[in-house]
């Protein structure tokens, strides 16, 4: 995803570019395969809702450990929840779709 004007879905390279976050969560949720998280197995939408829901539902710790990520990981995706929260509800996005 982008910042500024344009969100592009980076999802298995689909690049579909959208004009406002709410848009490109609602297709990540809708356009592509959910995936199972591999920490408590629920199944979350891929992209935005996936990262806010392991960010939001475990620790930090838990999610190095069951993705093998490593801490430039977490910074990134620590940094793409906060510029959604700049410029959106984090709350609300996604609340119109599944998961």
């Amino acid at each position: 995803m982008g910042t500024g004007l344009a969100w592009e879905c980076e999802i298995d390279g689909c690049g579909e570019v959208f004009g406002d976050i709410e848009s490109a969560v609602t297709h990540q949720a809708t356009a592509h395969d959910h995936l199972e998280c591999e920490i408590c197995d629920a199944l979350v939408p891929d992209g935005y809702l996936a990262i806010r829901h392991t960010f939001t539902e475990h620790s930090r710790a838990e999610y190095v450990r069951a993705y093998g990520a490593n801490s430039a990981d977490v910074r990134e995706r620590e940094e793409l929840l906060e510029t959604v929260a700049d410029v959106a509800d984090p709350e609300s996005l996604g609340s119109d779709v599944q998961e």
